[in-house]
Formats: C-alpha cells, structure tokens, sequence
C-alpha cells in the first residue's frame, strides 16, 4: 500500500513508524522541518516539508499514486481541506482524517469523508476504566 500522511505529530509519526514497518510505502508530510525529529530511527519512508493543502507539495509528495491519504494534523479545518483536496481533486480510492469535534465528525462523515475522533474515542475509553 502506499501511504501519505499529512502531519507528523506524535500520532503521525509513530503510524508512519508502523505502516512502514509493515512493509508499506510511506511518505510524511508536514509543514514543520522540526517536526520531523519524531519519526521512528528505524523508518525507511519519505519525509517532505510541504502542506497537505498545497495542491504542488501533494503532487511532489506522489499523491497521483497513493492508496490512501490520511491527515492527522491538530488542525481540524487543515485535515478536512487536505482531506477534500485528495478525494475530489486526486481521486485517492481511500481518505482519513482525524477530526477533534465529534460534531463536525458526523457531518464530514456524512458528505463521504472518513473520518476518526480522538474526543470521541477518548471519552469512550475513559468511561470504560471508570466503569458502571
């Protein structure tokens, strides 16, 4: 599979690490040259400055060949326009975005983007250690 991440925050890079890993084709992009500190030693993928936004930084990061694109930034607008960029201008087969607000998670998610929320699931994991 090849993959482009847009962000390389702690959630990220450590997917990166994993995909990877695996065995998958990889690049990382974030906008932030420092930002690049967290990826795993062992990673053999790309790394390139640019924004998941910049129709030019996603060409030169190989969006035109990519399986899945998946946007983790701490940005939810950011996420959601690199997301509707990859599905509606380069037609990646699948698209990931991670979305704070559980709100506008249900909304996008409607409209045919997948989508994940940290809030979402956090909550629901605190609730499961605090039990009944």
């Amino acid at each position: 599979m090849v993959v482009i991440i847009m962000g390389c925050g702690r959630v990220g890079a450590r997917l990166a690490g994993i995909l990877d890993s695996e065995g998958h084709k990889v690049t990382l992009l974030d906008i932030d040259p420092y930002s690049f500190r967290r990826i795993p030693p062992n990673y053999g993928g790309d790394a390139q400055v640019g924004s998941g936004c910049d129709v030019d930084a996603l060409e030169k990061a190989g969006i035109e060949n990519v399986d899945i694109f998946i946007a983790t930034t701490q940005g939810d607008n950011r996420n959601v326009m690199a997301a509707q960029i990859a599905k509606h201008t380069f037609n990646v087969p699948r698209v990931v975005c991670r979305i704070y607000d559980p709100i506008r998670q249900e909304m996008y998610r409607e409209l045919g983007i997948e989508t994940t929320s940290p809030t979402k699931t956090g909550a629901q994991s605190l609730r499961e250690v605090i039990g009944g």
